[in-house]
């Protein structure tokens, strides 16, 4: 209970953080059809009501965010954002600006949430390792497939810019769709999540660009790797490298030649950028210096960096 407790409290710092994300426009809780914000040009909407009609759907609804400029006639890629775990597709996407930079790059954005567990806290049923520890009867796989398949049908997507962002959870559950929705994902990015620490359990059917972001003083994910109720998880490295042999690339991690500015309470350039060398997919690892498992990031540098790393990686 006590592990329970502290990545509680983690996620309840998400909510509460500003994230220099004030004003930003999030999808709506209204089962309306899609409906204009007064405060800004992008719109929401609820998934539930309306067509098409998925079981899956209609017990767990999603929320959508579909910029004012989008065009039908013209596909768009798809940003689809996973909480981590107490948290909720609200607060992340405040947190993280993903939705108020869609009107900016005319992305369209799938917030879904997790499964409640018997304390009330949303969670993914991701790696073994995190974070379904109560033995729910959940397939989160089967659920975050059925909200790409309505995205797909209600928008003009393209099924070349698909993408998945995740928190912790989130991020743990990003890369366990990358394995099993491979020829659906083109690309993920993953801030303190992780891969199955049993890399025989990920079989992806093509390559995935991965970005996986952590902060090496994040205490709740450590960067090097640990323990959840007896089951492990890889280091931040470790979860590259895996990526870096599934798709193919080279074994070594670059040393870092690049650094950005992402953090703002830490000073300078605290994010180090390193990757292995791919001819398909990417395996790159962001280490922010001191960074923590709630970063305070300085927007709108933050999620203009994550977006630009998925829109650099479409499906060939």
């Amino acid at each position: 209970m006590k592990l329970l407790s502290a990545l509680a409290l983690a996620f309840v710092a998400v909510g509460c953080s500003d994230g220099g994300t004030s004003g930003a426009p999030v999808a709506s809780s209204s089962s309306s059809s899609t409906s204009s914000s007064s405060s800004s040009s992008t719109s929401s909407s609820s998934s539930s009501g309306g067509e098409p009609d998925d079981p899956l759907l209609t017990a767990r609804p999603y929320e959508r965010t579909v910029p004012a400029s989008y065009d039908a006639s013209k596909p768009a890629p798809l940003v689809m954002l996973l909480h981590g775990y107490t948290s909720n597709a609200k607060d992340q996407d405040a947190y993280f600006g993903i939705s108020a930079l869609a009107e900016t790059k005319g992305f369209l954005v799938a917030l879904p949430n997790g499964t409640k567990d018997a304390a009330g806290n949303p969670f993914w049923a991701a790696t073994d390792a995190c974070c379904n520890f109560v033995n729910a009867a959940v397939d989160d796989v089967a659920y975050l497939r059925a909200v790409l398949a309505d995205m797909k049908l209600r928008y003009a997507v393209d099924p070349k810019r698909v993408y998945v962002v995740g928190h912790s959870n989130g991020g743990f559950m990003s890369h366990r769709l990358a394995c099993e929705l491979a020829g659906e994902i083109a690309a993920i990015v993953s801030l303190a999540g992780g891969q199955f620490a049993d890399a025989t359990k990920c079989t992806p059917s093509a390559p995935v660009a991965v970005l996986q972001v952590h902060g090496d003083q994040d205490e709740t994910v450590t960067y090097e790797g640990g323990v959840f109720f007896g089951k492990s998880y890889p280091s931040a490295k470790q979860t590259v490298a895996t990526w870096a042999a599934k798709n193919g690339c080279s074994p070594t991690l670059e040393p870092a030649r690049d650094a950005l500015d992402l953090e703002r309470t830490l000073a300078g350039a605290e994010t180090t950028v390193a990757r292995h060398a791919c001819t398909t997919g990417a395996a790159e690892l962001w280490t922010i210096a001191g960074g923590k498992h709630v970063p305070t990031f300085a927007q709108p540098a933050w999620a203009e960096a994550v977006y630009s790393f998925l829109d650099a990686h479409p499906k060939p």
